[in-house]
């Protein structure tokens, strides 16, 4: 799988859009994850220039803004890492007056970084709650070195902290010490740096630092993030990746969106270091 290159960039206009141009009927506006910001900047690359009649815009923020963003009115697609929850669909709906879609994109392997010096090569989620809720603060307590764990987790309008929260934590809070980040990008930057830090993200990002394999439970055997794996659901953190948009309210997101589930969008999704969907071919 290759690894992603992570650009600085927070925002990418793509195509020929001139600043200040008017919308058009072919214009596409997406936002949202910052994971999947560059999954969705390739996606919109490929289809503009299958497309070239159609400019799209895509932009991060974080899945809670996006989905905010598409309750708003101020974007066509919200890309999230998360489902919405039930207030938001229901705000969302009842200010559009419109029924939202939740279209699954994509599969990522949630992933647990550690530095690539770190002798450990696999943890449990029982242990990874214990890390994060601050029951664990040392590495010999996981069979590591005797060194205190430094915590890195996203900001709480990432849908991966949610995703993280619900599925690691038992929606416990975060121990203080955590140091939040506002994007993956600057996660993994953070523990390649830090012989004794931990942190998660998704998969596409894992440049420069170990992945440890996942147990389900401490009785478990240990689970690579492996496209086998993702898509079967033996990967303890396997989630899927969504668009949620108003089908018909612009023709042209609709179009842009049944492309990314097709064999040429999930080449794309490959491509950039996720995990095309199950029934992708």
């Amino acid at each position: 799988m290759r690894a992603v290159r992570v650009f600085a960039a927070a925002t990418l206009v793509l195509g020929s859009m001139l600043l200040g141009s008017p919308a058009t009927a072919d214009d596409v506006t997406v936002k949202g994850s910052d994971t999947m910001v560059l999954l969705g900047q390739k996606w919109a690359e490929v289809y503009m220039g299958k497309n070239p009649g159609t400019k799209i815009q895509v932009t991060g923020g974080g899945s809670g803004t996006g989905i905010a963003a598409l309750t708003n009115g101020t974007t066509d697609i919200a890309e999230s890492s998360r489902p919405m929850k039930p207030q938001e669909t229901e705000a969302a709906g009842s200010k559009a007056g419109a029924k939202t879609k939740a279209l699954p994109v994509a599969l990522d392997a949630l992933s647990i970084y550690v530095a690539k010096s770190n002798p450990l090569d696999e943890i449990s989620i029982p242990q990874l709650r214990k890390i994060y809720t601050g029951a664990v603060g040392n590495w010999k307590e996981v069979g590591g070195p005797d060194r205190p764990i430094n915590l890195y987790s996203r900001e709480n309008n990432s849908g991966t902290y949610v995703f993280f929260k619900e599925h690691v934590l038992s929606n416990d809070d975060f121990d203080p010490s955590a140091q939040t980040l506002p994007g993956t990008a600057a996660v993994v930057n953070a523990v390649a740096k830090d012989a004794d830090g931990i942190g998660y993200g998704g998969i596409a990002f894992a440049e420069g630092v170990k992945r440890l394999r996942v147990k389900k439970d401490d009785q478990s055997p240990a689970v690579e993030g492996t496209l086998e794996n993702a898509q079967n659901g033996s990967y303890g953190l396997s989630r899927e990746l969504f668009f949620f948009y108003f089908p018909g309210r612009n023709p042209a997101a609709d179009r842009f969106a049944d492309w990314a589930v097709s064999p040429d969008g999930q080449k794309v999704v490959k491509d950039v270091g996720y995990y095309p969907l199950p029934t992708a071919k």
